[in-house]
């Protein structure tokens, strides 16, 4: 019906009283608000699922058309399968890891042609190199997408890959495998200086709530780095800490407070995560130092400010925080 009528999907404005309202209710029976409110997000999260998935379907964009995704048998490579195939793409699965049931299957992608309308790179940051150099000297005729992390390594095998005439363009999509609600998740796309391409892959994502973003391929690995490189080096320096500290995670749950259960929270997911790819992120970003030093340099201020009792700093340190954050407060 909103689809109909041209109106966009989700009205933060209406979610924002219906949220109220159910807040009110719940004081009137006597009933936690916050239990209310939080059935009340639960269930326009459930809608806005339904909604979206519903709407990528009926643009039926990939209707006729082929995609390959290299490397589809990995975490996001089966997201892009899952995601195109409801597009009405033909999916087939290239991954010497093994086939995903219901799609068409080669272990090799180079053991047959690569004539397919879109070809998703989807394979470990270390090879992908190679695969877009071989990609080049193909010169398939569609469009070849990476969905690396980290576009720095893969630079010169990008501007290979568009020099040789390929239809390229590199994104990246800041959200996990386990995602089924595109709403405030974000995909970033790397200015190669091909403006089609990108118009061409953002109607990839066009029926969906995902926010967009376009910068040059430095800009994305030194904002990278700090996103992804010093949030995930935080949270391996938290859990870290905790194991040496030889006190169990139960014990430390008996007394936790609300920033000690969120920080745990979001810890165990990250810990939970692929090492490998973990440490890429950390290594092979050419700006990736810089977050570290920053981490490491702020560690050591609070030590210093802590061991000298100096409490003009530390107000100093949490005032300039509570400045710098207000900002991310007003927006969200």
């Amino acid at each position: 019906f909103k689809r109909s009528r041209g109106q966009p999907t989700r009205d933060y404005e209406r979610e924002r009283e219906v949220i109220e309202m159910a807040r009110h209710e719940a004081t009137g029976l006597g009933l936690s608000t916050d239990l209310a409110e939080s059935l009340m997000r639960r269930l326009i999260r459930a809608s806005l699922v339904h909604q979206e998935q519903a709407r990528v379907s009926a643009t039926d964009h990939g209707a006729g058309k082929r995609a390959l995704v290299i490397g589809g048998k990995g975490n996001m490579g089966r997201w892009f399968v899952e995601f195109l195939a409801s597009q009405g793409f033909g999916v087939e699965v290239a991954d010497p890891a093994g086939a995903v049931a219901g799609y068409d299957y080669r272990a090799d992608w180079r053991d047959g042609p690569v004539d397919h309308d879109l070809v998703i790179v989807a394979t470990p940051l270390g090879i992908m190199s190679s695969v877009l150099n071989e990609l080049a000297r193909m010169q398939p005729p569609g469009l070849i997408a990476d969905i690396a992390s980290l576009k720095t390594p893969i630079r010169e095998a990008l501007r290979n890959a568009v020099a040789s005439g390929c239809r390229v363009v590199s994104l990246h999509p800041m959200f996990g495998p386990d995602t089924d609600l595109l709403s405030g998740r974000h995909v970033l796309f790397i200015d190669l200086g091909a403006p089609e391409a990108i118009a061409e892959a953002r109607a990839l994502f066009a029926p969906t709530m995902v926010e967009t973003a376009e910068m040059d391929l430095d800009e994305h690995d030194r904002l990278i780095a700090f996103v992804l490189g010093l949030s995930h080096a935080l949270n391996i320096a938290f859990f870290n800490a905790l194991v040496d500290s030889g006190e169990s995670v139960p014990r430390l749950a008996e007394i936790s407070s609300t920033t000690f259960d969120a920080q745990l929270d979001v810890a165990s997911k990250v810990s939970g995560e692929s090492p490998q790819v973990y440490f890429e992120i950390q290594a092979l970003n050419e700006h990736g130092r810089e977050a570290l030093d920053a981490l490491g340099a702020s560690v050591e201020r609070l030590r210093q400010v802590i061991a000298t009792n100096d409490v003009a700093s530390f107000e100093q340190i949490m005032s300039r925080g509570s400045d710098y954050l207000r900002s991310k407060r007003a927006g969200g």
